[in-house]
């Protein structure tokens, strides 16, 4: 399942990185499985513990199942003074899930970021590639709308 990934690589642990983002990328779900940690060890000859030493250290990764679309939202200190607080509590009105968490219906996961680099543009959520900057209650509602009204 994962050799299509790893012909794009040479096995050396310089490239664990890489490859995660791959399995993640690929996968429906948007994480890395315990089968796909043994995968990875196997490819690249090195301790599944050392897998997990990267996916539990980095927020990118993840090793639970995922919504089909990963809310991003930035919590760094412009986003905060610019109202995030707000943004947080109504995504979590109208998706009904706390961070961390996933839509029963698999659509949406809520996450929090650092910082995505957008700062004149707080507050601001990232919903997987898209940015979307300067948002209030009403914008981020029309935002989820619209992608619920694709998706569903």
């Amino acid at each position: 399942m994962y050799e299509k990934i790893f012909t794009k690589y040479d096995p050396v642990q310089e490239n664990l990185i890489y490859i995660l983002h791959d399995i993640q990328d690929t996968h429906p779900q948007h994480y890395v499985s315990e089968e796909a940690v043994q995968e990875v060890s196997d490819f690249l000859k090195i301790p599944s513990s050392n897998i997990y030493g990267v996916l539990t250290f980095y927020t990118m990764y993840s090793t639970k199942p995922r919504g089909r679309n990963i809310i991003r939202l930035c919590e760094s200190p412009p986003c905060f003074l610019k109202g995030s607080e707000k943004i947080l509590a109504r995504l979590r009105e109208i998706l009904k899930v706390g961070i961390g968490e996933t839509t029963p219906d698999g659509l949406f996961t809520l996450e929090l970021c650092a910082c995505l680099g957008v700062c004149g543009n707080a507050p601001v959520m990232m919903i997987n590639d898209d940015v979307y900057g300067n948002l209030d209650e009403n914008n981020v509602t029309a935002i989820i709308s619209g992608i619920r009204g694709g998706q569903e």
